[in-house]
């Protein structure tokens, strides 16, 4: 077990400043939390308190039962996996030799450490072929992988990530939120992850924990209850007006209809016959989607224009197993209205249309409302009655 327990802690420095007050917070052993609020908030000073970075003015963390502050410092930090923003490679040592490091601390012989370092760099998705390259010559993305096969290479049953991806493009962050659902989903890990970014939060979090100014906790809850129902003014406001789109995330696309699309191939396109407003997408060999073209683009492709230059962007698509947030953000994405449903392989397998995806979400509602109102008269109602009897 590697719970972590936050009982009373405060945090006030020498000027007077307090980052965290009163904080009690209960993490739960192999789960993802992630620490999100504002700059200034007391939410790296949280985390760092974990492994003894920063030392509480008062109140007591335990790890597994134990309080931290009987703990030697050095020995509770190799236990501790640290992932910082811009990975914090040591830039004079090869990857290889980057990841081995904290497993030859504990003792390890140096060939031993290396082995078990190409195995970590496997599991994160780095190929065996820059193991001995120095950190200057990989990308922003792959130094932070490096950075994450680091902290994993002991194996420590707690992995603490101090906004590790934000100074990554977002395609790349995007892909690094991608790859540690999937190494969680295996590992099984107690990770805390710092961010300022709420999407970021929903995107990882088993539960989410929001700090507000003062360092105080405003709620700490599964990521569809922070945006679905805010324990506060502070809290609404920072997830943002829009965290009813957030929150169709986690509702199923499971029953929306899938619509007919038309499709040509390239060379197909030349021969149409389009009415003004018709869409049709245009699809490789293999029906993957290349984009929509209008009555506009065929004209231009018979004219000679190259098909990219006649196309419209395809907008986002919509995958196997998409939530509501993927199937609506596809249909209002694209040019056409239409958003793009494809399978497993890439193929376009149909449409999805807003309005049948907004009718799901008051299906769901509806059934949800029934739910609610069946438990109350069987549970509730009930227990009001055996109340009064007594």
């Amino acid at each position: 077990m590697s719970d972590i327990e936050f009982s009373g802690v405060t945090k006030t420095y020498p000027d007077g400043t307090t980052a965290v007050q009163h904080l009690d917070l209960r993490i739960e052993s192999g789960s993802f939390t992630v620490f999100v609020g504002p700059s200034g908030c007391g939410k790296t000073t949280s985390m760092r308190m974990i492994n003894r970075m920063i030392t509480p003015s008062s109140g007591t963390i335990t790890v597994a039962g134990r309080d931290i502050s009987a703990t030697d410092p050095v020995q509770l930090r190799l236990g501790i996996g640290y992932v910082i923003q811009s990975a914090g490679l040591l830039p004079h040592r090869t990857v290889v030799d980057n990841v081995a490091t904290v497993p030859m601390l504990q003792g390890k012989r140096r060939g031993e450490a290396r082995r078990a370092a190409l195995e970590v760099l496997d599991r994160v998705g780095l190929d065996r072929g820059l193991a001995q390259r120095y950190p200057a010559q990989l990308s922003g993305g792959q130094q932070q992988r490096v950075g994450v096969a680091r902290a994993l290479a002991a194996d420590p049953p707690i992995l603490l990530m101090d906004e590790p991806f934000s100074a990554v493009d977002p395609v790349v962050r995007a892909e690094l939120q991608t790859e540690m659902l999937r190494l969680q989903a295996e590992l099984r890990k107690t990770i805390v992850f710092v961010t300022h970014d709420i999407d970021e939060a929903v995107t990882l979090g088993d539960r989410i924990a929001v700090f507000g100014p003062g360092g105080r906790l405003q709620q700490y809850d599964r990521p569809q209850y922070v945006l679905a129902q805010p324990a506060s003014d502070f809290v609404a406001e920072f997830v943002g007006r829009d965290r009813g789109y957030r929150a169709l995330s986690f509702r199923s696309a499971e029953g929306v209809r899938l619509h007919d699309i038309r499709t040509a191939t390239v060379d197909e396109i030349r021969a149409l016959r389009l009415e003004l407003g018709e869409w049709v997408l245009a699809v490789d060999e293999r029906r993957h989607p290349l984009g929509w073209v209008d009555v506009t683009g065929v004209e231009g492709f018979r004219a000679g224009k190259p098909l990219h230059d006649c196309m419209s962007a395809g907008g986002s698509l919509f995958p196997p197993g998409g939530d509501l947030r993927l199937a609506l953000d596809a249909a209002v994405s694209s040019p056409s209205g239409i958003g793009v449903a494809v399978d497993d392989s890439g193929a376009v397998i149909g449409g999805v249309l807003a309005g049948d995806v907004l009718e799901q979400l008051a299906r769901q509602r509806g059934e949800e409302d029934s739910e609610r109102n069946r438990d109350f008269f069987e549970n509730g109602f009930s227990d009001g009655l055996s109340e009064e009897s007594r």
